[in-house]
């Protein structure tokens, strides 16, 4: 079983940007598929970024070209740097992992953090 847990949410204005961790810790292996997801308040848990264990990305479009998933596996950490952010991106940012294929399903993910808070003011 693997542990996650997010950092680095915060509140930003509109314009800025923010960088989240996800610390993993426990059962790790450099070919589990991990992902950002976000949620915002009576709102299915929304796709943001994955990134599969060769270091290959896919994105979300509503953040695509202005956000970056990246891991590095020596730390057991993922990280996404999110600019330009907006206030449609407010929601609680979670991480996820999977043994399995990346996707961008919920569904696919065994691991899953606590979440992070990220507020983007207008």
């Amino acid at each position: 079983q693997v542990q996650l847990v997010e950092s680095g949410g915060g509140l930003v204005h509109a314009g800025g940007s923010l960088t989240l961790s996800c610390a993993a810790s426990g059962r790790t292996n450099s070919y589990y598929a991990m992902a950002w997801f976000r949620q915002v308040p009576g709102k299915e848990r929304d796709f943001v970024a994955h990134i599969r264990g060769s270091g290959s990305t896919y994105y979300a479009d509503s953040v695509k070209g202005r956000f970056t998933i990246s891991r590095d596996d020596a730390k057991n950490t993922m990280y996404l740097q999110m600019n330009s952010l907006k206030p449609e991106d407010t929601a609680v940012y979670f991480c996820a992992s999977s043994v399995g294929f990346a996707t961008t399903s919920s569904r696919t993910y065994e691991g899953w953090g606590q979440g992070t808070q990220v507020t983007v003011s207008s």
